[in-house]
């Protein structure tokens, strides 16, 4: 398995989730009402980046007043500083497409939401996590802090329109990654070289790697389409906590990995993932890991996590921890894994 696949990177930049906004029935002031809009949502990208393609679509007939726009799913307002990606893997265990959203551009809940006055306050969440995780691998954010403007203004207009060229171009001089940098380097060396061979070794590396989690309490069932709607943000526990990916002997792998972050967890031992695999493209360039309903069997046996989702897959336990922080991680450099725990299986 190559530790860094340009065709995983590039399905994750190009991932989107078509989402259906509907306005809210309070601020409809027309007849009949707007019928809702369909967007498409980049995985990397965030909610009110999309309020310039929404906004003429309802404008209309929304009442009077200052825009102060919030989104919701079935009545839980969404945070908007977490990548859209990672909202519908949270709340959606079970895929909903169209994702159905509502919009709001009244009525600003800032008993449960942070001020977000657009476009502005999304950059400037994203250049802080960018520091979050540079002083996480580097013990200081001086490359982020010295960042030009230039490059600033680059990487920004990167992740704002998607576009993978741009960001791979400003990310080197940034100097954050361990193992993104090795990625490159090794895949520069690969492309110099004329060989036979079409996989390259994966030995471990070392480095504190970002890891934001997002652990979400749901029901003790089997299947995921009848686990309920989140009711509440309470519900869910938001953890930064850095893995250190160990070289001392074996493979590395996702499971150790979780084991570090989250061992109150796992059991003393495990038997290992079954054989069945899902066939996706993503899944496919991980070396197809087991499918979502496998990876429940065995958590079950190990720790009451149900199901672990990053970029939308489920990657096998088995699965290299380098090629999921090379291929998956998000631009902030943060590796975004979704958890569903269910809070009854195995308590301790």
């Amino acid at each position: 398995m190559e530790i860094c696949s340009e065709e995983a990177v590039k399905y994750v930049w190009e991932g989107a989730i078509p989402l259906q906004i509907h306005l809210h029935e309070s601020e409809v002031t027309t007849l009949p009402p707007p019928a809702p809009v369909l967007v498409l949502g980049y995985r990397i990208g965030y909610l009110p980046l999309l309020i310039p393609q929404i906004k003429p679509h309802f404008d209309s007939t929304l009442p009077p007043g200052v825009d102060t726009v919030w989104f919701d799913y079935k009545g839980v307002p969404l945070k908007w500083y977490i990548p859209t990606g990672v909202l519908f893997d949270l709340l959606c265990p079970e895929p909903e497409r169209p994702w159905n959203l509502t919009v709001h551009f009244r009525g600003y809940p800032g008993e449960l939401l942070t001020p977000c006055d657009g476009e502005e306050a999304v950059k400037w969440s994203f250049i802080n996590s960018l520091k979050e995780a540079a002083y996480i691998i580097n013990g200081n954010c001086k490359s982020i802090m010295n960042m030009s403007q230039a490059d600033q203004y680059e990487l920004w207009q990167s992740v704002l329109n998607g576009t993978l060229e741009n960001y791979s171009r400003v990310v080197p001089r940034l100097k954050l990654g361990v193992l993104r940098e090795d990625c490159k380097m090794r895949s520069i060396s690969r492309s110099q070289q004329v060989t036979g061979e079409t996989n390259d070794s994966l030995p471990n590396q070392t480095g504190r790697i970002p890891v934001r989690l997002y652990i979400r309490n749901v029901e003790d069932i089997d299947d995921l389409e009848g686990i309920g709607a989140l009711d509440s943000w309470e519900k869910i526990s938001y953890i930064n906590r850095p893995v250190e990916n160990h070289d001392e002997g074996g493979l590395f792998t996702l499971r150790r990995a979780m084991e570090s972050l989250l061992p109150e967890l796992f059991g003393p031992s495990s038997p290992s993932p079954g054989n069945q695999r899902r066939k996706t493209k993503l899944d496919a360039a991980a070396g197809e890991p087991p499918e979502a309903a496998q990876q429940e069997t065995h958590t079950a046996q190990v720790a009451r996590i149900r199901l672990i989702r990053v970029q939308g897959i489920v990657p096998g336990w088995d699965t290299p921890f380098a090629w999921v922080v090379n291929n998956l991680s998000h631009p902030d450099f943060f590796l975004h894994v979704c958890v569903l725990v269910s809070a009854s299986q195995g308590s301790h």
